[in-house]
């Protein structure tokens, strides 16, 4: 809990303009929904450097994300399936016979990843969005109610 309150405490010690604080924020929490592709708060970091959101923030937002991190399988499946039906193909139809959690070689393996990557991206994007904004709105609350130093 002292984690999230120093984090907390760093977006609102940020000497910017609250906009471009929450942007940073709503970003960062988009990227985040993305599945682990090892480059999320690179991702979130550009994308925030050419929406002309603040970095930092957008930064945070991504680590305060993987507080989700218990809940991820479920978030996971949740985006795979969305993206699964959005690709107009049933969920089970992106996975390849024969996985098991600790074939890792099957899972590394390029087609496969491609068919579990594709569903993931998408609803990540879809799961993501939604989120992004409110953490937006959120943020610009959050930055307006405390007092900020200027």
């Amino acid at each position: 809990m002292q984690w999230l309150q120093q984090q907390l405490a760093r977006i609102r010690d940020l000497n910017d303009d609250p906009r471009k604080i929450a942007l940073g924020i709503g970003i960062g929490t988009f990227v985040g929904f993305f599945p682990p592709l090892g480059i999320k708060t690179l991702l979130a970091m550009g994308a925030a450097r050419l929406c002309k959101g603040n970095v930092v923030a957008a930064a945070i937002a991504v680590t305060l994300h993987d507080l989700l991190l218990p809940i991820a399988p479920f978030l996971l499946a949740w985006e795979f399936k969305a993206g699964s039906h959005l690709l107009g193909r049933p969920p089970a139809a992106g996975i390849p016979g024969g996985f098991h959690h600790g074939d890792l070689a099957g899972w590394l393996h390029a087609a496969s990843l491609v068919r579990l990557e594709t569903p993931l991206l998408l609803g990540g994007a879809v799961v993501g969005a939604p989120a992004g904004i409110a953490a937006y709105y959120v943020a610009r609350r959050f930055l307006r109610t405390t007092g900020r130093p200027r």
